[in-house]
């Protein structure tokens, strides 16, 4: 059961100027009402009024045990725009440009009655997402945890010689083992060059010795997602190597310590990047500092150069992924998942971030 958030995302229609809104994304029901499934609309009213839900017969045991009691359900004979859109009265109806499409928008307005004004109103539900609750936290945080051993058990086998994809079949696996749903992104495993791509794919090439390889992998448990990176030297590394891991070692720790309620996803990123841009790789720093992690895998809040209205709140959950990336050499990228507390960060991801010299 969702609980009180029904009525958390009425406050927030009514702040918009808006009397419903209509709400869609797996990520969203889920959070919203408990639901689970992959076909469902919802609608939620300002006034304070019960919200509806609306799936199809498929799902009709599913709702009965998942839907919080907050919400009245129907089962759609046919399609779940149309019975939407045969509720609405009157008044400002929101809807999610980003997930609706010009198509759906025009059937939408096409059906509603003529009272209807139809008002893009993206990113109400995912606003909510954005500060965690502590059984949410407590998900997320297992999640991070399965990952710290998934990674313990890899790295106490040999790499040299086994292909990236190899490694990438064999640790989403392992998660699956020891309790996750599925892996909460495509893994990334690359290694030498190929390191040097922040979103590698892994290839059917074998680990080298004398090369840096980096492995950015996280897991899906009880729907909540986690994230971590870590790079470590297969055979003994180059100096250049150790240089680098050095910069970004040090760079994610000045990120990890701007990670406090209040600061601007502008100025967190730019405690990290200073660190970079002094050691004469701010080029080589493309992206941003970290995101949002909860749901999905990429949440609000964002952490870059262009998040200066993006104050951190206590109870996000952000990553802090420095990295830098030499094209045709090596990449670095080290990422912890982490809790904005007042009292400072809370380390989700606690796999050690010593350069690891393995076999």
């Amino acid at each position: 059961m969702s609980g009180p958030r029904p009525g958390a995302l009425a406050g927030l229609i009514a702040q918009e100027g808006l009397d419903a809104l209509i709400v869609e994304g797996e990520a969203n029901l889920r959070y919203l009402a408990g639901y689970t499934g992959s076909s469902g609309l919802a609608l939620v009213r300002a006034d304070g009024g019960a919200p509806s839900f609306y799936t199809d017969f498929r799902y009709a045991s599913q709702v009965a045990e998942e839907v919080d009691d907050a919400f009245e359900c129907e089962i759609v004979t046919g399609e779940l725009l149309d019975a939407l859109a045969g509720s609405l009265r009157g008044g400002r109806v929101g809807f999610d440009d980003t997930r609706m499409t010009v198509s759906r928008r025009a059937k939408l307005g096409e059906l509603a009655a003529p009272a209807v004004e139809l008002v893009a109103a993206a990113g109400l539900p995912e606003r909510l997402r954005a500060v965690k609750d502590e059984q949410e936290i407590e998900r997320i945080a297992a999640a991070a945890t399965l990952i710290d051993d998934v990674l313990g058990w890899l790295f106490s086998t040999p790499l040299s010689g086994r292909t990236e994809r190899e490694l990438a079949v064999s640790l989403e696996h392992e998660m699956r083992l020891r309790g996750a749903s599925a892996p909460s992104f495509a893994s990334i495993v690359a290694g030498g060059r190929h390191g040097a791509l922040p979103h590698a794919k892994p290839r059917d090439v074998a680990i080298e010795r004398g090369t840096l390889v980096t492995f950015d992998i996280g897991a899906l448990f009880e729907g909540y997602c986690s994230d971590c990176t870590r790079t470590v030297a297969v055979g003994e590394p180059s100096a250049l190597a150790r240089e680098i891991y050095d910069v970004v070692l040090r760079a994610q720790l000045a990120g990890l310590d701007a990670i406090v309620p209040g600061v601007s996803g502008r100025d967190a990123d730019a405690q990290a990047r200073a660190v970079i841009e002094e050691a004469g790789y701010g080029e080589r720093f493309g992206h941003g500092l970290g995101h949002g992690v909860g749901l999905e895998i990429h949440e609000a809040p964002r952490l870059s150069r262009t998040s200066a209205d993006q104050a951190l709140l206590e109870g996000n959950v952000v990553t802090v992924e420095p990295g830098v990336y030499l094209p045709g050499e090596l990449g670095v990228r080290i990422e912890d998942l982490v809790v904005v507390r007042a009292a400072g960060p809370q380390r989700l991801s606690n796999f050690t971030k010593e350069l690891l010299v393995l076999d």
